[in-house]
This record gives C-alpha cells, structure tokens and sequence, in this order.
C-alpha cells in the first residue's frame, strides 16, 4: 500500500524554547520555519505565519514550561493558525505537557486538567502530538488523536554511565517512580531503593524511611519532573542519614520553581543530570550542579520517521 504523503516538512516554534527548536532544527538539516510572535500592549498574542505552509507537515515545537499559561495560549493560536492557513497535518510537538500533575479527580470538587488542555489542544488544531516523559502515561488516552510518547530515559542512562558512579544504588523518591526507578537499575546494573514518604500539604514532604542498603554506596535519586525540589531535598537528607555516600540526581524535567535552586544549591547533591525540554540557560548559571543533556537529537529522529510514515517503536525505550 503506498504510504499517504502529507507534503513538505517543516518545523516551526514557539517563543518557549526557540535553542531547542534551533537544535531539532540543525539536527535534520532543515531551517526553522518563518513565524511572527509578538503579545499586543493588553496581553494578547499576535501570530503571522510568514511562508507558505499549504499542504504541508508541519510540526510545532513549544514546551508548555512556565509561564505555562502563555506558552500554552501561544500554542493553541498556532495550532488555529497552521490549520487556517491549509497546512496537511499539525503535529505539536510537547517536550514538556504542562497541567499533567493533575490527571484524575483524587479530591472532590477538583478538575482533571490535564484532559483539558487534551481537548483544548485537540479542538484548536492539532492532528497528533509528540511529547517526551508524561507525568502520567495514561495521559496519551485523553486524545482522540495520536500520541508518541518518548521517554528519555536513555539519554539520562548514557550520562549515568559515563560518570562512572559506581557502586550505585538508583532511588525512587516515591512509590510512584518505583517502575521508573527499577527500569534504570536493571539496564545499569545497579540496586534499588525506595523512599517512603508521606505528604503533609502543598508542595511539603514529610520522609518516613529509606527501603533498600544505601549506606556506603553512591545513590541517584531519578524522577520525572523536579518541581520545588521538596520532595528532592527531604529524600536527599533520608538517603544521607541512612549513610549513603555521595548523592546524585536524575530528572527529564527540569521545572526548578520558586526556592528550587536555593534548596539544591544548599544540599550535598554533586550533580543533576536533566534533559533540555525545558530551557536551561538561566537555571545552569545559578545552579552549577546542573547536568544539561539534549533531546533534540531524539525529538528530531521521531520527527523525521513521523514524517517518513515509519515506525517510531524503537525510540519507546
């Protein structure tokens, strides 16, 4: 069967991470793609696409980072934009999908905002989405439409074994990055522990205890997002007085909001290996231990097999 063509590639971004859009862009030897940004003197943005797009595969690169809000308004006005203006297909591309903390009603009266911004997404324009590291990966099942779902894990694991940290013992700060914890210990061949916590309120973090041996051994707590650091810091110190020995970290998002930095700086984590999907320029100057590695280059591979009309199995792992 021959394979449905949906035109010329083209990559255009956002003003959330234009270095990434840049990175993805170089990788497949493409230029980015023309676009006028700007916000209006009240707040609005202003969207011009500045090249003919009729027909073609567009893929727009735009983190949902802070300010959160306004990178995702600019989204859904692209998204309408690139639609209005005949493109083939849209595919957004999310390295990072913001509101996806919230994906189920665990109090009454609360909403599910990450199958929000879904439909929003959805309804603005969007014909398929590429996104790195969900928060939770039953989120994929809130669109109708397709979902690639990468992980980066194997970028971290690459930096994690030429740091040569052994003997190493990967933690997950919480029951709920166990699957993600025991799927880095077992491809570095490493022990595993887990923190019991408990949480007392809005972003505070009380530790009850360390499951697993530490002491004597290197550990690298490894978790998807770190937001405030809390729950970092109160399992950093956990894993210190259960007597770990040097103490590392992993994370594909690295948010690094309000006393994050303050809290990392002040700790005896030796570094922080994180991903690009959210920019990092800024954080790395105020917080050294920052271990900055790209996902350009798997973003790019999972563009152009998108657009080629091949698997993208391989790059699930």
């Amino acid at each position: 069967m021959e394979r449905l063509s949906y035109g010329e590639l083209k990559v255009f971004g956002g003003r959330a991470h234009p270095a990434l859009t840049g990175e993805i862009c170089r990788t497949l030897g493409n230029e980015a793609g023309r676009v006028t940004l700007y916000n209006f003197s009240d707040g609005e943005n202003y969207c011009q696409i500045e090249e003919n797009v009729r027909g073609g595969d567009i893929f727009i690169v735009q983190p949902t980072c802070p300010p959160t809000n306004a990178n995702l308004m600019e989204l859904l006005i692209m998204l309408d934009a690139f639609k209005r203006s005949s493109a083939s297909r849209v595919t957004a591309v999310l390295p990072y999908y913001g509101y996806a903390r919230q994906d189920r009603k665990d109090k009454p009266r609360v909403p599910i905002t990450a199958k929000l911004v879904a439909d929003l997404i959805t309804a603005s324009g969007a014909d398929r989405i590429l996104s790195v590291d969900l928060h939770a990966p039953q989120i994929q099942g809130f669109f109708n439409i397709p979902v690639d779902h990468l992980f980066a894990a194997p970028v971290l694991l690459d930096a994690i074994r030429d740091s040569n940290l052994d003997p190493l013992t990967v933690v997950s700060p919480d029951a709920g990055g166990v699957e993600r914890a025991r799927a880095f210990a077992k491809r570095l061949g490493s022990s595993l522990a887990i923190v019991d916590k408990r949480r007392k309120g809005k972003n505070e973090v009380e530790v009850l205890h360390v499951i697993g041996d530490v002491r004597g051994r290197n550990v690298i707590v490894v978790d998807d997002i770190i937001d405030t650091a809390g729950t970092l810091i109160s399992t950093v110190q956990a894993l210190k007085n259960a007597g770990a020995e040097r103490v590392f970290a992993g994370c594909v998002h690295a948010v690094l909001s309000g006393p994050a930095i303050e809290r990392i700086n002040g700790s005896p984590i030796e570094r922080i290996f994180c991903t690009n999907t959210i920019p990092l320029d800024e954080k790395l100057v105020r917080c050294p231990v920052l271990v900055p590695l790209s996902i350009a280059p798997l973003l790019a591979e999972a563009i152009h097999r998108i657009h080629q009309g091949t698997s993208v199995s391989s790059l699930f792992v």
